[in-house]
């Protein structure tokens, strides 16, 4: 059981929730009238401490905690009671609220998208139901459900997303229209099948796509000319590598977006369609009935295209469709899951693709992340060494004086010290050299990564030194 979990609610009342937001504690024990407090590492200083004391009109023990866990807990027992830009937050959901009608779900909607959610997570538990937020990446629990109450919400859900109320057993995939206040945009639904009840994950695909525009993704202007340069090739391919949720999807959009011109003729094909681009013909994958990647790619090679867009290259086949279109004088954009962007060529060799077959066509392997911005309005100057990293990585460009900035959190950024997120790229050009060492089978990490002008964990860094970030949201990316 989580430490979430184990604080009741009688102890929590204990200190008003404006007293634990401005002294930064959680109460989460009381043994014989002595109240014991949670506080971030390293803890309060003596003034706050006498001045706390006064406040709360009893005495206290302190007990400092990581602060991240800290503010997780902050954020779990008190923020739910406070106004978010100007929206009062329940602490429960009662059956009441959710069965009069649609009005719940859409203040909900309404909700995520004034906070800059991405997705809703409808979740059912053994002795509760929640509803979370994913902002900036990160899960933030939101609301609770009543158990008894939440089945109805469910249902509402599948109403209006076309689903069979009926069906319980299996996954179920639809899409909701949100047009309230002004605000218009798709909502992906997806229903998963739990052994408490059912899952229910909300995605707002709310961006609107035409103001999508390269330069503002942030690409360095030396990156940005290299892009420019690659994507304005008449054929070859174009791969955009990344985990999931990297932003790949908004790289590829954003330039389809500058692509796209009246006498061009752009195809695509998608899992799933996220945005609809007003001049694209785009295509939904369905597997199921036979239309792949491969199947698609092949049609579209009969459809007199310019530039096709693929959401995936996952398999030997669609490979080695891809390449050919480029071949025959079509500009291929696509996404590879690996990790960096001279993994990109090495995927496609792997995949079974010719090595010279793959010099030939590709124009430029690309890889990106999305890295948290902090919060301006609570960021706090430290000195590189007073953070006590011992990463040789970092040491190599930090100086132990270098003044660099940590997350703190404030109700601005529900506590967790960010704000938005910002995208990194490392790139390399195809030239010449590289061409003929994937050719002749010479190639190795560290010639690609010599062919690279910024990489990851560089403009990770820049970042930092920039005090956009924090050296914690960029540690996975400069261990090289």
């Amino acid at each position: 059981m989580s430490k979430f979990d184990t604080i009741s609610p009688s102890i929590i009342n204990a200190i008003p929730r404006s007293v634990a937001l401005t002294y930064k504690v959680v109460p989460y024990q009381i043994t014989d009238g002595e109240l014991y407090l949670y506080c971030s590492e390293p803890g309060l200083d003596g003034a706050v401490k006498n001045e706390l004391e006064v406040v709360i009109g009893r005495k206290f023990i302190l007990s400092p905690i990581n602060p991240d866990l800290f503010n997780k807990l902050l954020i779990h027992n008190y923020r739910q009671d406070e106004q978010v830009n100007g929206h009062a937050k329940k602490q429960r959901v009662s059956a009441t609220d959710i069965k009069k009608g649609n009005d719940f779900l859409w203040d909900l909607i309404a909700d995520a998208n004034l906070n800059r959610s991405s997705d809703i997570h409808i979740e059912a538990y053994d002795d509760r139901c929640r509803i979370r937020f994913r902002i900036d990446g990160v899960m933030i629990e939101w609301l609770e459900v009543g158990k008894a109450s939440y089945p109805a919400l469910i249902n509402q859900i599948k109403i209006l997303a076309n689903l069979d109320i009926a069906e319980k057993r299996l996954p179920q995939d639809g899409r909701i229209f949100y047009n309230t206040n002004g605000d218009k945009f798709d909502i992906r639904v997806s229903v998963l099948p739990t052994i408490f009840g059912e899952k229910c994950v909300l995605r707002l695909l709310k961006r609107d796509v035409s103001l999508l525009d390269l330069s503002h993704l942030g690409f360095s202007p030396e990156q940005l000319d290299e892009y420019a340069k690659a994507i304005a090739n008449p054929n070859g391919v174009v791969l955009i590598s990344g985990p999931t949720g990297s932003g790949k999807t908004t790289t590829l959009y954003a330039t389809l977006n500058r692509l796209n011109k009246v006498e061009k003729n752009i195809l695509t094909i998608e899992d799933p369609i996220e945005y609809t681009l007003e001049g694209i013909n785009q295509v939904q994958l369905k597997e199921s009935i036979g239309l792949t990647f491969a199947n698609a790619l092949r049609t579209f090679l009969r459809q007199d295209p310019d530039i096709i867009m693929l959401g995936e290259i996952r398999d030997n086949e669609t490979a080695q469709i891809a390449i050919r279109s480029a071949l025959t004088g079509h500009l291929v954009f696509s996404t590879v899951h690996t990790n960096s962007a001279w993994g990109t060529i090495t995927r496609l060799i792997d995949l079974g693709v010719a090595p010279y077959l793959v010099a030939d066509t590709v124009r430029l392997a690309m890889s990106q992340r999305l890295v948290r911005v902090l919060c301006p309005k609570c960021k706090e100057g430290v000195t590189f060494q007073s953070l006590g990293v011992n990463l040789p990585q970092l040491k190599q460009v930090l100086e132990p004086d270098t003044k660099v900035y940590k997350a703190v959190g404030c109700s601005h950024c529900f506590y967790t010290g960010y704000y938005g997120r910002k995208a990194i790229y490392e790139m390399i050009p195809m030239n010449e050299e590289l061409s003929e060492s994937i050719r002749k089978q010479k190639y190795s990490s560290a010639l690609f990564k010599n062919n690279q002008h910024i990489s990851l964990s560089h403009a990770a860094i820049k970042l930092v030194k920039d005090g956009e970030t924090s050296i914690d949201e960029i540690l996975s990316l400069v261990i090289w």
